[in-house]
């Protein structure tokens, strides 16, 4: 009997354990959407941590205020109190120069063929693609634009600037901080795409 308790014991603590990580530290979430295309996927699964301290560059997931009860995946490009300034494709972060590696990809695709390829999925993506002047442009099209983060806000965008309906929008804007929700860390679904993101 004590044999038997001690081995139940031990399912019930390990239950308890999980059961804590994923209420309050660890929690699932579907990529939906091509927003960060190419850096995740439509349809992965990801391990979003609730407790991450969020730096820039981070990949987060954000309620919606345009939409209650929908989950946005989003990068975090400026930090509370940025001016965050884009100049035909170029970021300045308080006025320093800032590379944005993740957009190479795409980016030199987009100057290739306007992403025609890329988009064969969607008709109104190679469209949007076809008409624009840069990669990063502002809701109206500009591609010079500048934006003054409000305090405990963040300003979100998707690596697909072409596509992704982010902070630019003003439907959507700056994130209040209690809007965000973890940072995503690991990619784990499909199996053969298993990676930690950073």
């Amino acid at each position: 009997m004590k044999k038997f308790l001690k081995n139940w014991w031990e399912v019930f603590a390990f239950a308890g354990v999980l059961l804590i990580l994923r209420l309050f530290i660890l929690s699932p979430i579907i990529v939906d959407g091509h927003s960060m295309d190419p850096t995740l996927k439509n349809g992965e699964r990801m391990v979003m941590v609730k407790i991450a301290k969020i730096d820039r560059f981070d990949i987060v997931v954000s309620g919606e205020p345009a939409d209650p009860g929908k989950n946005i995946i989003k990068r975090v490009i400026g930090m509370p109190g940025d001016t965050i300034k884009f100049d035909n494709d170029q970021l300045y972060i308080n006025g320093k120069k800032t590379a944005e590696p993740y957009l190479d990809e795409y980016k030199k695709i987009w100057k290739k063929d306007k992403l025609k390829k890329t988009y064969s999925y969607n008709a109104y993506f190679q469209q949007i693609a076809k008409e624009r002047r840069a990669f990063t442009t502002a809701f109206d099209g500009n591609t010079v634009f500048e934006v003054k983060v409000p305090a405990n806000h963040y300003f979100l965008m998707g690596d697909d600037r072409l596509i992704s309906k982010d902070s630019r929008d003003p439907e959507v804007g700056p994130l209040d901080q209690s809007e965000i929700k973890g940072e995503t860390k690991l990619a784990f679904w499909p199996l053969n795409k298993i990676r930690f993101v950073n």
